[in-house]
């Protein structure tokens, strides 16, 4: 710990590395977990920021103000970064093993490395004596290794293509069933100046939706999670087929232009304004399109969704088949100073979020949800409806993956979208990194 005679060198420190390392804080020894003018500080980051996740964002401070109300000896020290900035920046604090004391963690094989490394503490005992039986089930075991169980999953995330009724309804385009179907209804929207689609394929995730459904309908629900386990390699036929179909579509001009440059956000500004008739994206979205102040209530009353339709001679024909999954879940660092109370903190988290999640901000939690009487916007009821009919939920690929394969597809999305690689070479590259972890 730094002390306070350090402190010159250390705010030079912070401002050097500002960049990587960004929240640097000088008072007293509030950003480590220690106690500081009689209390206990606790550093829980998300990724939840107000400009783009406001409902979230105003939720948690929420559920922060009322633990501390609970908790007069606690205060909670709150960093926010986007998604993007956070996953860079966890995997730097735990290299230095300077995690926060709470903070979020994206299942499978994001996760597995901070677990059996060392820099997650099990929560299993938080589960038995608060959470028995209340997680849909799959959520938890997703961030289960050997047997231990190191985050408390907050969310369960499914993916649709939404989109904006008034168009459809102005170019008579029906919600299409088969792929054949969807791109018909582009060529529509093109011929009257509509862009189709919108997707931002800079950070690789967002543009990875489409080739994850895309492998789904041509290779069976199972195939992704099978080339992860060795069953099947990333240079499948059906792999290469569906990476094709999105290079396909590219060149037909259905996406928005320029989207390898576009970041997530800066993409659902087209589907938010207008100008992109559809949105493929996770329920996560859901508040911007049903009850987030920021949006007018003339647009929210255009949205809709539809499944992924089917690809016509594919293995993957029931169209229950979604790709999605837990979402975040809250860990506790195992070197934190107070690890009962930051265990207490992240157990009261994730039960408020329960509780509170779906009536007042619209987020489908990874707790079970009682729908009787709940007063919410009818896409929820329908959507919760559709998460208890599914026939299979794939867990995202980039979040099955471990860390560094993971980065590699993000990469090769980018370059998929922006034509730089072949669909066997985008196939290949991966597969040649996947044998490489499997012989570590």
């Amino acid at each position: 710990m730094i002390k306070r005679k350090a402190l010159t060198a250390f705010t030079l420190i912070c401002l050097l590395i500002g960049i990587v390392l960004t929240g640097c804080s000088s008072e007293g020894s509030s950003g480590d977990g220690s106690a500081s003018g009689g209390k206990i500080h606790l550093k829980f980051m998300h990724d939840w920021p107000k400009g783009s996740s406001p409902a979230y964002f105003n939720l948690v401070n929420e559920i922060i103000k009322d633990f501390e109300a609970k908790h007069k000896n606690v205060k909670i020290d709150v960093e926010v970064l986007n998604p993007d900035q956070y996953r860079d920046k966890i995997k730097v604090l735990a290299a230095s093993n300077e995690l926060p004391d709470v903070g979020l963690t994206w299942s499978n094989g994001f996760a597995e490395p901070f677990a059996t490394g060392g820099q997650f503490t099990p929560l299993n005992d938080i589960i038995n004596k608060d959470f028995k039986d209340q997680f849909v089930p799959g959520t938890v075991e997703s961030y289960t290794f050997d047997g231990k169980s190191y985050a408390l999953p907050m969310e369960m995330n499914i993916t649709y293509i939404f989109y904006n009724k008034e168009i459809f309804k102005k170019y008579h385009i029906d919600v299409p069933k088969t792929f054949d179907e969807l791109k018909q209804a582009g060529e529509v929207l093109k011929k009257n100046r509509v862009i189709p689609a919108t997707v931002g394929s800079k950070d690789g995730w967002p543009a990875s939706m489409w080739f994850m459904y895309l492998a789904d309908r041509i290779g069976g629900p199972t195939i992704l999670t099978d080339v992860i386990n060795g069953k099947v390699k990333m240079t499948d036929p059906a792999i290469v087929k569906a990476a094709q179909e999105v290079q396909n579509l590219v060149d037909d001009g259905f996406f928005v232009k320029g989207n390898t440059a576009f970041s997530n956000d800066e993409a659902k500004g087209y589907f938010l304004n207008e100008k992109a008739a559809m949105f493929l994206t996770a329920t996560w979205e859901l508040p911007n399109f049903t009850t987030s102040p920021d949006t007018s209530k003339a647009f929210k009353e255009k949205v809709g969704y539809f499944k992924f339709p089917l690809y016509e001679g594919g293995k993957g024909t029931d169209i229950n088949s979604y790709v999605g999954g837990p979402g975040l879940g809250a860990f506790v660092a195992e070197n934190s100073k107070h690890k009962d109370v930051a265990k207490d903190f992240a157990a009261y988290l994730v039960k408020e979020w329960g509780k509170r999640s779906v009536e007042k901000a619209g987020i489908l939690p990874a707790t079970k949800v009682n729908t009787n009487g709940l007063n919410v916007h009818p896409m929820y009821l329908d959507v919760l409806k559709d998460i208890n009919e599914a026939s299979n939920v794939t867990t995202w690929f980039d979040t099955q993956a471990s860390p560094n394969v993971s980065e590699l597809h993000h990469d090769m999305m980018t370059a998929l979208f922006g034509k730089q690689v072949t669909p066997e070479e985008f196939a290949q590259k991966q597969a040649d990194a996947l044998a490489k972890e499997a012989k570590k």
